[in-house]
């Protein structure tokens, strides 16, 4: 089965300190204004996925969704989350760790998108 997201080492090394600080942590990226389409990295009890938002995986045990209108803007792209030296937005709780998280994309191939698993949403 093809996944929709996956994470380089860098991004698992962050996500896994960040969960040792702050417990289970979210991915949120929305393509929206204020942070542009950075992913926002949070914990996961301090932000509420609205009911159509689309969970697009899971990488080191850290939920990954998107807005609806963003995914359906990359939904034939997958995902890759990099964690890249820098300082992120103030929203995301890599900021001040002189880390940042992005992602980058490319399109499926005819045998991943034949792959994918079916989509979760929040509902």
């Amino acid at each position: 089965m093809s996944a929709r997201v996956s994470a380089t080492a860098s991004a698992i090394e962050l996500i896994n300190k960040l969960t040792a600080q702050y417990g289970p942590i979210l991915f949120f990226q929305s393509g929206g204004c204020c942070e542009g389409s950075v992913p926002l990295c949070m914990p996961e009890n301090e932000f509420h996925v609205s009911p159509s938002d689309v969970k697009v995986g899971e990488l080191a045990g850290a939920k990954f969704y998107m807005g609806h209108s963003h995914f359906q803007f990359s939904e034939h792209t997958h995902t890759i989350l990099d964690a890249v030296p820098g300082s992120s937005g103030s929203f995301s709780i890599d900021c001040g760790t002189g880390m940042a998280f992005i992602t980058r994309g490319r399109l499926f191939t005819d045998e991943e998108w034949a792959n994918l698993p079916p989509l979760e949403t929040t509902n």
